[in-house]
């Protein structure tokens, strides 16, 4: 199976967090058509407590993962004998959602006769830029998911050298907490760039955390007190709070562009290769911050990709591309994954990961 060249036709489930999508991808020498892509939120379930229940997420997952899977297969217009393999996120993420896709995923490729395949929900962001068109290998990743935030070097399919990541807050989480004590509602990213559209980036002097160390570490928790403390200082009229936002989603770019700055200057492509530096994952959406990673890049005479809107975000299209790539690379052969387990946690890059306590449990995850 190694070197394989003919079409591969996957579907993809994915249920790590509040997302319940399914997709059906065909890869065909290097290049990605999406069949169907399917993706349910659960925004009104998780909206009155403004963040994620596990719980209630689990229990959504479970209600409609089946009738998702169907509804892509009927877009794509294909049965299951016609799929060479069936792909479900394994981790990261939360447990009960994580463990919903697999069961769904594996019973489907057990029914049908396919090998079946584990994927990592970041490998799936790392490689969703991929999506949208060429995007080559090797690339500098600022990877911005939920509550990841990292930057990563990638020299191929499974090769990740983690550079730097968050000691504490990443920035989706940042963002959602902001939102949350200024009562923007849920999500919160979307909320805060709003807002800040209409506010002055300047009109609060928040800390940069971080930016005189050296290296690719980075903080966003004293950022998101300074914003609870400033918020507390006077009433929230609509101009203060687009104020707050503006003023917060500078401190972010900022700091994302000058820790980007520092990665690219260190990042050595190889010998005739283009500067390639790729933002993905949730936050990658915001508009703010996109601009200010392309100006990075541009600066270093390289250029910025990213996935679609649609694809920042959670989504199948980008689980069902791990799995192709995978089979295409020959790793996937017989009944594939189907022996593997749900992890909670699962870094791409497991050497780094191994010497980093916050990692040291969930490496090992339960049985599916």
């Amino acid at each position: 199976m190694r070197g394989m060249t003919r079409a591969l036709t996957i579907l993809g489930i994915e249920s790590s967090c509040d997302e319940t999508a399914a997709a059906v991808l065909r890869l065909e020498g290097g290049r990605v058509t999406l069949l169907a892509d399917v993706i349910h939120t659960q925004l009104e379930e998780h909206a009155p407590y403004q963040g994620v229940v596990p719980e209630i997420a689990a229990r959504a997952h479970a209600e409609i993962a089946d009738k998702t899977v169907a509804a892509a297969m009927r877009e794509a217009g294909i049965t299951y004998a016609d799929l060479d393999g069936v792909a479900a996120t394994s981790g990261p993420g939360l447990i009960g959602g994580v463990l919903v896709g697999m069961m769904t995923g594996k019973a489907i490729a057990q029914a049908a006769g396919k090998p079946f395949i584990a994927v990592n929900h970041l490998e799936g962001h790392a490689l969703s830029p991929r999506l949208g068109g060429d995007c080559a290998f090797p690339y500098l990743l600022l990877l911005v998911s939920g509550g990841h935030c990292q930057f990563l070097e990638v020299r191929g399919l499974g090769q990740y050298r983690r550079l730097g990541s968050t000691i504490d807050d990443a920035v989706g989480e940042a963002f959602d907490k902001t939102a949350k004590l200024l009562g923007l509602g849920f999500p919160g990213g979307p909320a805060v760039e709003r807002r800040a559209k209409t506010g002055n980036p300047k009109a609060f002097d928040f800390p940069r955390p971080l930016m005189n160390r050296p290296g690719l570490d980075m903080s966003f928790a004293g950022l998101k007190t300074a914003v609870a403390r400033a918020a507390a200082e006077a009433p929230l009229t609509e101009e203060r709070l687009a104020d707050l936002c503006a003023s917060f989603q500078a401190a972010v770019c900022d700091v994302l562009a000058g820790k980007a700055r520092r990665a690219l200057e260190g990042f050595d492509p190889g010998e005739g290769e283009s500067l390639r530096f790729v933002v993905a994952g949730g936050v990658a959406s915001n508009q703010a911050i996109r601009a200010a990673l392309e100006a990075e890049a541009k600066a270093f005479g390289g250029n910025l990709f990213a996935p679609p809107l649609r694809h920042c975000t959670d989504n199948a299209a980008m689980i069902a591309l791990v799995g192709a790539e995978r089979m295409a690379a020959g790793e996937i052969g017989g009944i594939g994954d189907l022996g593997a387990g749900a992890r909670p946690r699962w870094p791409l890059d497991e050497a780094s990961a191994t010497r980093d306590p916050a990692y040291a449990t969930g490496l090992k995850g339960a049985k599916a």
